[in-house]
C-alpha cells in the first residue's frame, strides 16, 4: 500500500517531467501504478492536479501551488535524512563524557586524542565529576558514559571494567630506607600518611581494605587532587597513597619509591557506566568499541 508521503514523491516527479511515462521510469514503476498513485492523492485532496491534454499533461493552478510547497517540505525532508546519515556515519553529533581528573589525564587523554582525529566532527564534552557525581549526571541525562573508579552497585547502570589498577603507598627521599624491605600495616599507620579526600572512591576502597584488617586510618593530609599526593610525597610530607599504573613515569624517574607491603592491597578497576535503559549513540557506541580494543578486558554490550 503506497503511503502518503510516496504519494507526494510521486506527484513531485510527475510535476518535474510532466509525463507519467518518465516519472514511471525514473521511479522504476508501470505507467499505470503512477498514474493511479495521482488519482489516489486527487481523490484524496478533492482537487484536480494535472490537465490531461492530447499532448501531454500539465499542472493545475492547485497542482502548482501543491507544487511549491511539496517540493520544499521534501527538500526538508532529503536535509534531515542527510543530517541522520551523517550522525550514523559519525561526522557530526556529540559524545558527552563524565570523568574524573585523575582517571582524565593519565588514563583517558590518548583515547580522546585518537578518538578526535578519527572523527572531527564529533563534539566531545567533558564533564569532571567525582563518581558519585558522575552516576547522578548519567541518571539526569546530561552525560551519555561515565567513566570512573569501581567497584560502584548501581542496578541503574552498565558497568563495564575496563582496566584494571593497583592502589600503592610512595614515599621520598627522605624515607627511601622504608622501600628496603615489607613494611608491616601496623608500621605503616604510624607514619604521616596521605590520602585523597574521603569522598572518592580511591579512598573509600583502601579504607575499607584496612577495616577488614581490623585497622583504621587516620592520615596526616587529606587532599583534592591526585597530583597533590605525588607532589607531597616528593617534598617528604609523608607516605602517600597513590595508583601503580598513575604513578609510573615518577617511580622510573626515582623521584618516588614503592613501598613493598606485608600484603598487596588487592587490585580493581576502571570501568565505564552508562543507564540499562537508554541505548548509546553511535558516537558513544564507537567510543567504547575504541576502549575496547586496547584494554585488558573484553567489553561486552
Amino acid at each position: 500500500m503506497i503511503g502518503k508521503l510516496d504519494l507526494y514523491r510521486i506527484f513531485n516527479t510527475v510535476s518535474r517531467s510532466n509525463s507519467f511515462s518518465e516519472a514511471a521510469r525514473e521511479l522504476y514503476m508501470t505507467q499505470s501504478a503512477v498514474s493511479q498513485a495521482i488519482s489516489k492523492l486527487e481523490n484524496e485532496l478533492d482537487v484536480q492536479l494535472f490537465h490531461r491534454t492530447p499532448k501531454g499533461i500539465e499542472l493545475t493552478n492547485e497542482g502548482k501551488l501543491l507544487q511549491e510547497h511539496v517540493t520544499s517540505a521534501l527538500a526538508i525532508i532529503g536535509v534531515a535524512e542527510d543530517k541522520l546519515l551523517e550522525f550514523k556515519r559519525l561526522k557530526t553529533g556529540e559524545l558527552r563524557i563524565a570523568v574524573g581528573d585523575t582517571i582524565s589525564r593519565y588514563y583517558l587523554l590518548p583515547y580522546l586524542e585518537e578518538f578526535h582525529f578519527k572523527y572531527p566532527g564529533i563534539k566531545l564534552t567533558i564533564i569532571n565529576g567525582t563518581t558519585s557525581e558522575i552516576r547522578s549526571l548519567i541518571k539526569a541525562g546530561q552525560a551519555d558514559l561515565g567513566i570512573c573508579n569501581l567497584p560502584i552497585e548501581d542496578e541503574q547502570l552498565e558497568i563495564l571494567p575496563c582496566k584494571e589498577i593497583q592502589d600503592i603507598f610512595v614515599c621520598g627521599e627522605k624515607y627511601k630506607r622504608l622501600a628496603r624491605k615489607p613494611i608491616r600495616f601496623e608500621d605503616l599507620l604510624k607514619l604521616p600518611l596521605i590520602f585523597l579526600e574521603k569522598k572518592s572512591n580511591s579512598r573509600i576502597y583502601v579504607e575499607e581494605f584496612f577495616k577488614k584488617q581490623g585497622l583504621q586510618l587516620s592520615p596526616s593530609f587529606e587532599l583534592g587532587s591526585y597530583d597533590l599526593l605525588i607532589e607531597f610525597a616528593k617534598i617528604n610530607l609523608g607516605i602517600a597513597c597513590v595508583i601503580k599504573e598513575f604513578s609510573k613515569d615518577y617511580l622510573d624517574k626515582g623521584e618516588i619509591y614503592e613501598l613493598q607491603l606485608e600484603q598487596d592491597i588487592p587490585k580493581r578497576s576502571i570501568g565505564i557506566c552508562y543507564l540499562k535503559s537508554v541505548p548509546l549513540s553511535h558516537a558513544a557506541e564507537q567510543f567504547v568499541q575504541r576502549l575496547n580494543q586496547f584494554n585488558e578486558y573484553r567489553i561486552e554490550y
